[in-house]
């Protein structure tokens, strides 16, 4: 036994060893790569933050035939004027439910007579700033021969990839200085990217924030038209968290850059969660606006809101395999993010980030690494084997013992047969034949005859 596991014990050690190392290959999670947080945050939540556009078109008629003047502005304005504006929103749904602020959306949500007169104000500045006469003046003129025709309400929602959806409110509160400034919408859509809505009454004083939207001072003539499909992320910390506005709502008070546009725009902690959105920014200084000084409604009070409209917010099978591929992506794992970038791309294809992530996929995978997962059957077959050969060796070693090969026996003293004493008879037969000086062969001879007879039968 102890020449056999010499070698047995060895080889079932590395066999043990063999097993240990594959069942760590197979449980080994991919390297994430030297990837910052901001920028994690920043790829993950940059699909599911969209552009809200809400206005309403005014048509007029202008009842004066001779006032050429007024009728060739008016011609230039295509007879109508806009009222509105644009501000950010994030996806909380993958059938397309998406948070906002109230005042973003509320140029549609206004009575017909109130955007009318908004419209007429635009409008009749526009003609005090061309003739050079002050407001009154140009307000009375055009109060009595000016009056609307018609009213045209429209809300966009403009996603990442470029694709412009109708959208519509589900629910509503109140803008700025009227209440809760939160709106939920409503666009068709299934396999939405979409953002988890956090907690807000967990924040604290100085953690990390990020705030993301569209901001118009990210606009610029000089930029491509497609820029403005891309969302800006802006960096901060929570300044307070105990402001009220004027009618008791909770409010917190952020220092990451913002301005119009952002409205709306998600508010995001460290985890990638919604903890608000943007509401107002504080006030300017000498007529200039000041950053650093930011508000922004707090996530449970959108969430009000988003029960009132029936939404439920769920992460979506794009997220996951887009975060997934993500992940693999930024670890150098080329083969596998294409995986599942392209799983992304058949659910939902007009995904605003897919394609260039495919196409720089394809264009790595040379160097893609190895994901010993992909290996698992392959392991489990060894580790199978290698389990049954240790069995063996084991069995072999301490069960099945040799038989033992027999011993040379020791040289046995045979144990002298005790001689019987001649009988009486004997004895007394050679006593006489002694006393009579004759000894004599034959009868000797029959003398021993006759004692070992009795001995046999003494024996018997």
């Amino acid at each position: 036994m102890k020449k056999r596991a010499l070698f047995t014990i060895p080889i079932s050690l590395l066999l043990i060893a063999v097993m240990v190392a594959s069942i760590f290959l197979i449980n080994l999670k991919p390297a994430a790569g030297k990837i910052a947080q901001a920028q994690k945050l920043a790829e993950y939540s940059k699909p599911a933050v969209v552009r809200i556009v809400d206005y309403a078109v005014v048509q007029w008629q202008f009842n004066n035939p001779n006032d050429p003047e007024v009728i060739a502005i008016l011609e230039q304005l295509k007879n109508q004027s806009v009222v509105g504006g644009s501000g950010s929103g994030a996806i909380i749904s993958s059938n397309g439910y998406i948070v906002t602020n109230a005042h973003v959306v509320e140029a549609t949500q206004k009575e017909d007579e109130e955007i009318a007169n908004a419209a007429f104000e635009q409008l009749v500045t526009i003609i005090a700033d061309y003739f050079k006469i002050d407001y009154k003046t140009a307000y009375k003129y055009m109060v009595q021969y000016t009056q609307y025709k018609d009213i045209q309400k429209v809300l966009k929602v403009i996603l990442p990839s470029g694709e412009v959806l109708d959208g519509e409110v589900k629910s509503y509160g109140a803008p700025i200085n009227e209440g809760k400034d939160v709106a939920v919408l409503k666009i068709e859509g299934k396999n939405l990217p979409t953002l988890p809505l956090g907690d807000s009454d967990n924040i604290q004083n100085q953690d990390n924030i990020w705030v993301s939207g569209y901001p118009a001072a990210a606009d610029s003539d000089l930029l491509s038209p497609d820029s403005s499909l891309v969302s800006s992320m802006n960096a901060g910390q929570i300044s307070a968290t105990s402001k009220k506005t004027e009618q008791g709502s909770p409010v917190i008070q952020i220092n990451a850059a913002a301005t119009h546009g952002n409205s709306g725009g998600p508010v995001i902690n460290a985890k990638g969660e919604v903890i608000g959105l943007l509401t107002f920014r504080g006030d300017t200084v000498n007529g200039q606006e000041v950053q650093g000084f930011n508000f922004a409604v707090p996530v449970n009070t959108v969430k009000e809101f988003v029960n009132q409209a029936g939404a439920k917010n769920a992460k979506s099978d794009t997220d996951r395999l887009y975060q997934e591929g993500l992940n693999l992506y930024w670890g150098g794992y080329y083969k596998h993010a294409l995986e599942k970038f392209e799983a992304v791309q058949r659910i939902y294809p007009n995904h605003s980030e897919i394609k260039q992530y495919i196409a720089n996929s394809e264009k790595k995978m040379s160097s893609s690494k190895t994901l010993w997962s992909d290996y698992a059957t392959i392991f489990y077959i060894v580790d199978g084997v290698a389990g049954l050969l240790i069995l063996v060796l084991l069995l072999f070693t301490f069960a099945f013992r040799p038989k033992q090969q027999a011993v040379a026996a020791a040289p046995v003293t045979p144990t002298p047969t005790p001689v019987t004493p001649p009988s009486n008879a004997l004895e007394n037969t050679l006593t006489d034949l002694n006393n009579d000086g004759k000894i004599d062969v034959q009868d000797i001879l029959l003398a021993l005859q006759e004692a070992q007879k009795k001995q046999k039968k003494d024996e018997e």
